[in-house]
């Protein structure tokens, strides 16, 4: 069986959703979570902002969608008062942890996800990161200063060029084995693809 690449974006809606579950319908598949900076992937489409923000139709689609989603679901959820979010500081953090197979990655990373779009709380903000460690029983404050250290940050800028290099446009995006799936909607797809391999 092969192995799920689970690309992400804190600052991404429908990557809410699949950290949520992702580990509920994965069934022994493998899953490698893969945090990325979504900023510099749009401005190589030539896109300065959200596209749910450039495309104000688009925009209240998702919005609608994910209250629907959500609810069917039983995911908490809230308009963010701001959108998107800087999760430069929780990617950090997310790439410390990976580097370190640290057990309490994919918690971190939900938590992040419930705090921007369940609690509408400023992700962006490194107290509210350290707030979010310290809650998990972890120092926070100590791994916050880790994750800014200068061979952290070339460990994200990294990462969010491995993820170019697989093709991926948007958030979020499942790989297996050099094949790409792109969105919430696509993740049991992807996990059929694993798990029909070797």
């Amino acid at each position: 069986m092969r192995s799920l690449e689970f690309w992400f974006e804190f600052a991404s809606t429908y990557s809410y959703l699949s950290a949520a579950r992702i580990e509920d319908v994965a069934a022994g598949v493998p899953v490698r979570w893969e945090p990325f900076l979504l900023g510099p992937i749009f401005a190589e489409q030539g896109w300065n902002d959200s596209p749910f923000n450039i495309y104000p139709a688009k925009g209240r689609y998702m919005w609608r969608d994910m209250e629907r989603l959500c609810a069917d679901q039983k995911i908490p959820f809230a308009k963010a008062s701001r959108f998107p979010r800087s999760g430069v500081v929780a990617a950090r953090v997310t790439c410390l942890a990976r580097a370190t197979s640290e057990p309490w990655l994919p918690d971190f990373v939900r938590a992040v996800f419930r705090a921007n779009f369940a609690e509408d709380r400023e992700i962006g903000d490194p107290d509210v990161i350290r707030s979010i460690l310290d809650s998990l029983g972890l120092p926070g404050a100590r791994i916050v200063e880790q994750a800014s250290a200068p061979d952290n940050k070339q460990r994200l800028r990294e990462q969010t060029q491995r993820a170019a290099e697989r093709g991926v446009f948007g958030a979020p995006s499942f790989v297996v084995g050099g094949e790409l799936f792109w969105g919430n909607d696509r993740l049991e797809e992807a996990l059929a693809w694993a798990r029909s391999g070797p």
